[in-house]
């Protein structure tokens, strides 16, 4: 019982984080899940459960708070579904460890980007609520995605909000929105491919529905606050989590361990405090500026 409590609260910090900055529940789930002895395939499964439930309540919330571009869900869901179901199939038999470094590199090159870009210099069509991209690009992204999500227990978020929020051309609450909506397609796929290969053996209902419960409470509130955020400081946000994430990542890729990842932890989680009050700075500068400079007839 105290297991599936502490499990609950990790749904709902997951999903809080989740459902504000576009990532982390997958990541922040399936590690849990990792350290309680599931292994990778069960861990990604009942987690990818979980979030069928949490992400329905969170494309609702945003959709209601008018964080959603439905023509953005649908071209980048329904590729990220097959390549969800793809990678579930694959996770189910085989391993995908090997490839995680690489992934964990590039992301995390784009989540430095993203940091900075918005910190000190936030795109001009930051507040585009409506995505331009056409399904050239957004299939293949969702394809990736998907694919990512499923092999590695949580990745959809950190493929598709990084390369979009990386591109400039959206809003980051309707990027996160969106992103958080079509996860819905990627979580069912999973779901699906999960229990095609594994069948239900090992997988815990009561580990699923803990997750379930702590997500589904805190849905609204994460989508409440992705609509009141400025998009700088978000973005900035966003960046700092993309490269903690990915850094945990390439730590026990390369074996490093003790003293060193915690100066290495150090170092980016004041470079993040400190671009983040830059963010914030800088957005009451211009706030302020705006409101002293004279309207013309």
């Amino acid at each position: 019982m105290r297991k599936l409590v502490l499990l609950g609260l990790v749904g709902l910090g997951a999903q809080l984080v989740d459902g504000a900055l576009g990532m982390g529940y997958g990541v922040t789930s399936s590690t849990m899940l990792l350290i309680v002895g599931l292994s990778p395939a069960l861990a990604s499964a009942s987690v990818h459960l979980a979030e069928v439930g949490t992400n329905l309540a969170s494309g609702v919330s945003h959709w209601k708070l008018g964080n959603t571009d439905w023509k953005l869900v649908a071209r980048l869901g329904v590729p990220g579904a097959i390549g969800a179901f793809l990678g579930a199939t694959v996770l189910s038999n085989i391993s995908t460890e090997a490839g995680q470094p690489v992934m964990a590199a590039i992301l995390g090159a784009l989540g430095i980007y993203i940091l900075f870009r918005f910190a000190f210099r936030a795109p001009a069509s930051a507040h585009a609520t409506t995505s331009p991209h056409t399904p050239r690009f957004l299939i293949p992204l969702g394809l990736i995605g998907g694919f990512v999500d499923a092999t590695g227990g949580g990745g959809w978020g950190p493929v598709s909000t990084t390369t979009l929020l990386s591109r400039g051309k959206t809003a980051p609450r309707t990027v996160i929105g969106s992103v958080d909506t079509s996860e819905f397609l990627v979580s069912l796929a999973a779901s699906v491919g999960f229990l095609v290969g594994l069948g239900t053996a090992g997988i815990d209902l009561g580990i699923v529905a803990a997750l379930l419960i702590g997500g589904l409470i805190a849905a609204p509130i994460a989508a409440w606050l992705v609509s009141r955020l400025p998009a700088r400081i978000m973005g900035t946000a966003v960046g700092g989590l993309i490269v903690l994430t990915n850094l945990r990542t390439l730590f026990q890729a390369f074996d490093i361990t003790g003293v060193a990842v915690w100066i290495g932890y150090g170092l980016v989680l004041a470079l993040w405090v400190g671009l983040i009050t830059v963010a914030i700075r800088k957005y009451f500068a211009e706030k302020l500026s705006a409101k002293e400079t004279p309207v013309t007839v």
